[in-house]
């Protein structure tokens, strides 16, 4: 047995901290891996996805002057972070499209960015062994982990792979025990993935590209919104798939899709639920700026025309976390 003296009231405190830290944070050595970005109130991040790095002179796959551009704007928007919501690479287990990827994103890495990703389809491309190998040797951090969290002042974020069953497995098991087990602190619950739970677009591909909204996802979303309605905190999600913007709200969560980060923009029909109205094709990343209490996300669309670049902020929503769960009820 060990003894522990506590020689002063600040040590007593010390103490009293540290236990309430590993209380609120600590999970057994099997559950995935818990990253503490290390950042104070307030912070910025950038999300979006959908960039499919490959040969640039491959034009089929995806626009790669926007694409190139969108990076540039990030690194000078100087974001605590970057989040991506899948489909970095085109495909997966092509090493050059990874290494595409690394010459593209040099810059980021120069001006030491962080970036935490959520794994695509496109990642998964080809022999998935070697498509995971490929997407774990550029983001160690992860140890290898395919969903994960980091630990943001008065917020976490959850980062799924939905290739797998977010509401059932290991993944859904540790997704609810995330969910339910929200310190009363936490403002914000930002959950990152590839495959939309809401999405105007659809499997006709009116407009040559669209892909529908998949029961798994929906069955997420059915489950977020009835936890929602027992936090303080709000619950924000970020996906892409769909090669443009959209924003939803259901239940007091907020949907956001942020596929426009290179692949081939489509325009869609809007649903009667989409709060974002447009006709137009959106290349773009979301701006994320956190505070205690309140964030706000602002679109940053990208145009290019006759190689010059064109940039406007036609969405923006701000957010706000009750003060108590009072507020909630």
């Amino acid at each position: 047995m060990y003894k522990i003296i506590l020689k002063s009231p600040l040590t007593i405190l010390f103490v009293a901290l540290t236990v309430i830290a590993v209380v609120t944070w600590t999970q057994p050595a099997s559950t995935p891996v818990i990253i503490n970005a290390g950042l104070h109130s307030p912070f910025r991040f950038v999300a979006y996805g959908d960039t499919r790095f490959t040969d640039p002179t491959d034009t089929k796959a995806a626009n790669p002057e926007v694409r190139q551009a969108l990076v540039r704007a990030i690194a000078d928007a100087h974001p605590d972070f970057i989040t991506f919501g899948g489909d970095i690479a085109y495909n997966g287990d092509k090493v050059e499209d990874w290494k595409e990827y690394d010459l593209e994103t040099a810059l980021w890495r120069e001006r030491k960015i962080p970036v935490y990703p959520a794994l695509g389809n496109h990642d998964l491309h080809g022999d998935i062994d070697v498509a995971l190998g490929n997407y774990f040797a550029r983001f160690p951090a992860l140890q290898k982990n395919r969903f994960y969290s980091v630990i943001l002042p008065d917020s976490i974020m959850l980062t799924l792979d939905s290739a797998l069953d977010e509401t059932t497995g290991a993944q859904g098991d540790w997704l609810k025990n995330q969910i339910e087990h929200i310190p009363a602190a936490i403002d914000f619950v930002f959950i990152v993935m590839h495959h939309p739970p809401y999405t105007s677009s659809s499997d006709d591909k009116t407009f040559g590209g669209g892909h529908s909204a998949r029961s798994p996802e929906q069955k997420m979303a059915a489950y977020l919104e009835e936890q929602q309605k027992k936090m303080r905190a709000r619950i924000v999600v970020f996906a892409g798939h769909v090669h443009n913007y959209e924003r939803h709200q259901h239940g007091g969560v907020t949907y956001f899709v942020t596929g426009g980060g290179g692949a081939h923009a489509y325009p869609i029909t809007r649903a009667a639920d989409d709060l974002y109205k447009s006709d137009e094709i959106n290349y773009h990343y979301l701006l994320t700026e956190v505070q205690p209490g309140k964030l706000t996300v602002t679109m940053n669309r990208l145009e290019i025309k006759d190689g010059v670049a064109k940039w406007s902020q036609p969405d923006s929503v701000t957010i706000l976390a009750p003060k108590s769960m009072d507020a909630v009820k």
